[in-house]
């Protein structure tokens, strides 16, 4: 997985925002909500992202992919190995984690950032 396009692809999600938190990490939002968090002065090698209930073990039973520090409870992995997961598994991961959050945002919000 290479992290530069992991960003450029959650940039690219429809109502996806970004704002630096806890004065280091970058994190990525729809509806307000944080769909995925990684370092943001570049020292940060992985990426955290929500993931389905079912998936949780199976993708933390691989090397390279942790419970995400502080939010393994709500289902979210950590990358912490770049080389645990290719690039297009991590678009579709990502994208899966965006949907999720998408998922329990008002009706009114999510026709508010699908432009209906």
């Amino acid at each position: 997985m290479n992290l530069t396009k992991a960003k450029a692809y959650c940039r690219k999600l429809p109502g996806a925002t970004e704002d630096i938190k806890w004065e280091t990490n970058l994190v990525f939002s729809v509806g307000g909500k944080m769909f995925a968090v990684t370092g943001a002065d570049g020292s940060e090698r992985g990426i955290s992202f929500k993931v389905d209930d079912d998936r949780f073990l199976e993708l933390t039973d691989r090397p390279g992919i942790i419970p995400a520090p502080y939010l393994a409870r709500a289902k979210w992995v950590y990358i912490e190995d770049p080389k645990a997961i290719t690039d297009a598994e991590a678009a579709e991961l990502l994208q899966r984690s965006y949907e999720l959050v998408f998922g329990k945002l008002t009706k009114k919000l999510q026709r508010e950032i699908q432009g209906s």
